[in-house]
């Protein structure tokens, strides 16, 4: 595939809070030789769960865009507070995976768009059983925002690959297109193991 911001191929993982995207990325980012990945949720704070675009534009977009590196400060979620810079050089392929990765604002510079097809109420009780009881009021303002971001700009609609993790490993379909009539249903078993 072409590069779709300078140089760069922006894969996007998206999906529901808790659905394996983490995971799902890493495994992927090794199956492609160590492609970095860029963790939305080092992007986003506590003051701005989904309003983190400008940032994420001004310090990653732009300057990989232009062919330079990046340099972005990630947000410690116990301190509550950005951290050192870190340095993100332009790759053959980069991916950013978390909640709104496949966004509005962010589509025009993604190569692909990788959406975790794992139900919302899943996905929500796998990561409140990830994270304990002592965030479960966290978790509760995290379910209404990610419901009103969802609502407002989905990501699922526009996924050219939906992924589905299986016991063997995960399966890929070609998502919706935004475009009718463009749909091709296809299904592949691909050999990275299950989390």
């Amino acid at each position: 595939m072409p590069p779709s911001l300078g140089p760069v191929r922006l894969i996007g993982v998206d999906g529901h809070a808790g659905s394996g995207k983490s995971t799902f990325a890493g495994r992927l980012a090794a199956a492609l030789g160590g492609a970095p990945v860029l963790h939305l949720d080092d992007v986003a704070t506590h003051e701005e769960l989904f309003g983190w675009q400008e940032r994420l534009r001004d310090q990653v977009l732009e300057p990989l865009a232009a062919g330079r590196a990046a340099h972005w400060t990630p947000y410690d979620w116990v301190e509550r507070r950005f951290g050192a810079p870190r340095l993100l050089e332009p790759a053959p392929v980069l991916l950013v995976e978390g909640v709104g990765a496949g966004r509005r604002a962010l589509r025009p510079h993604l190569a692909r768009l990788l959406w975790l097809e794992t139900a919302r109420e899943e996905s929500w009780g796998r990561g409140r059983n990830r994270d304990g009881r002592e965030l479960s009021d966290f978790w509760d303002g995290w379910e209404r925002a990610e419901l009103a971001h969802f609502s407002g700009d989905p990501s699922r609609p526009f996924a050219d690959t939906l992924v589905r993790q299986s016991g063997t490993g995960y399966e890929w379909t070609s998502g919706a297109p935004a475009t009718p009539g463009a749909h091709r249903f296809v299904t592949e078993r691909h050999g990275l193991p299950p989390a």
